[in-house]
């Protein structure tokens, strides 16, 4: 499993960093408890990690997790992108 990891950098971009392992992530990230609710069954028993919203599918044998801000910013344009999506459809 590889645990991915979005943040914002220090001129507001999105950072990606990948973890090979759960100790290298742990190294970093303090853990606060395990997901144990997914109904994605591939994530339970993951990491719950303090500062950090996740674990998330993110494709085949990858573990997403984002900070607040992150995932702020990328639900709002996944919304912007749905709705214009939505009123393209009906436009026609």
């Amino acid at each position: 499993m590889t645990f991915r990891v979005f943040a914002r950098g220090s001129k507001g971009e999105i950072r990606i960093r990948d973890y090979d392992s759960e100790e290298r992530l742990l190294d970093r990230y303090v853990k606060i408890g395990t997901e144990d609710c997914s109904t994605d069954l591939t994530l339970r028993g993951l990491p719950v990690l303090a500062g950090l919203i996740g674990p998330m599918p993110d494709g085949e044998g990858l573990a997403r997790y984002e900070t607040p801000e992150v995932f702020e910013k990328l639900t709002k344009e996944w919304s912007a992108h749905r709705r214009r999506r939505k009123r393209s459809l009906y436009a026609g």
